[in-house]
């Protein structure tokens, strides 16, 4: 019998994506692939790893921690920590050898003294994101002179991110204008790498190529605008699935789920899948979903609830308890992805993705071969 949930990731499907994402690339770029979120909830490591085979140069991170991960697992790829780094964290960030973000003179000076050994810095400019790094391409000059200054310290990169590069290309390009001038200041330096690009520019934009890109929900296959993953050949590397666990027949006013949202107006078959909000399928798909059993959509019926889900079978099924479902893939030519989710409850397949809980075993494979 299956797992009462399992996320299935393949690990071919990362590496191919991450493949073509490079042969899109602007000559002389490389690809940085962010595994920030527990890898998009698809297991930090193994997609790391997956994307190196693929051709990815070096790994980001957002937190200490996820550095520390990766280091563990044996990854000794250069590793980008993008986040704000605590003093409390930044022991276990140096511990790491990650690569940090600087765009204040206090964080500089906190860091050549904690620093035990040259650290790579990279300064990054605010043009428009409105959270980390400084707005003033002056001060963040100042910051990179500081860094540049200090013998603790090497000046390897010069940042910026993108706000709208899913959505406003107008916006885009404005933020790509205030950023050119500081990389290129930054760039006259040796070694200094200037990037910009999330996995929408790297794809829509060559121009915020530079010499290096940050991508992170495309080499998991997912679409960064949020539509169809197949038109920018990119190939889902998730699926979700749980099981049958009971099936039991429903008369015209019985109910299924908390608070009786579900109430059968004609005689049918409900299956019961032992997967729940806990496991990161979100309450407000109750009633607003789709899963597939034996290569057909079936209705989600009623709450989610923290463990089970109800689905209405209808009046004639076949389907009997131990038959797999799939909530996130394709199962007898049907597929339902990330996309189709998330624009069921208005939001994004980052978070659907990102939201697959840890409750749910992860399980590797190259196509179909284990390992």
């Amino acid at each position: 019998m299956p797992l009462r949930a399992l996320a299935r990731v393949n690990l071919a499907a990362i590496e191919r994506n991450v493949s073509r994402l490079v042969s899109r690339l602007a000559p002389g770029a490389g690809l940085c692939a962010v595994v920030k979120g527990d890898g998009y909830g698809h297991g930090a490591a193994r997609a790391a790893g997956a994307a190196l085979a693929g051709g990815a140069r070096s790994l980001a991170v957002a937190t200490a921690d996820e550095a520390a991960e990766l280091r563990e697992a044996g990854l000794e790829a250069p590793l980008l920590l993008m986040g704000a780094v605590s003093a409390q964290e930044l022991p276990v960030a140096l511990s790491a050898g990650a690569e940090l973000v600087a765009w204040s003179e206090r964080f500089v000076t906190d860091l050549a003294a904690a620093a035990d050994g040259r650290v790579r810095v990279h300064v990054k400019l605010d043009t428009g994101m409105g959270r980390l790094g400084t707005r003033s391409r002056a001060a963040a000059l100042v910051v990179a002179e500081r860094v540049a200054a200090s013998p603790a310290l090497e000046l390897a990169g010069a940042m910026t991110h993108f706000a709208t590069a899913d959505e406003d290309p107008e916006f885009l390009r404005a933020q790509l204008e205030r950023f050119r001038p500081f990389a290129a200041e930054l760039r006259r330096r040796p070694g200094v790498r200037a990037h910009a690009a999330n996995s929408a520019a790297t794809l829509r934009e060559p121009a915020t190529h530079f010499d290096m890109v940050r991508c992170g929900i495309a080499i998991y296959g997912a679409d960064p605008m949020h539509d169809d993953p197949a038109a920018w050949g990119l190939e889902p590397a998730l699926e979700l699935t749980s099981y049958v666990a009971a099936v039991k027949r429903a008369l015209p006013g019985d109910s299924a789920g908390y608070g009786r949202r579900f109430i059968a107006e004609r005689e049918t078959w409900i299956a019961t899948l032992p997967i729940g909000y806990a496991d990161g399928i979100r309450r407000a798909l109750s009633g607003n979903c789709d899963v597939l059993i034996a290569g057909r959509r079936h209705p989600l019926a009623g709450t989610v609830s923290m463990d089970n889900i109800t689905v209405d079978l209808g009046p004639e099924t076949t389907v009997q308890e131990g038959e797999p479902a799939t909530l996130i893939g394709a199962q007898g030519g049907v597929r339902q992805t990330a996309e189709e989710l998330a624009r069921r409850i208005g939001t994004i397949n980052y978070e659907v993705l990102c939201g697959i809980s840890r409750r749910v075993p992860r399980a590797y494979h190259h196509d179909g071969q284990a390992g």
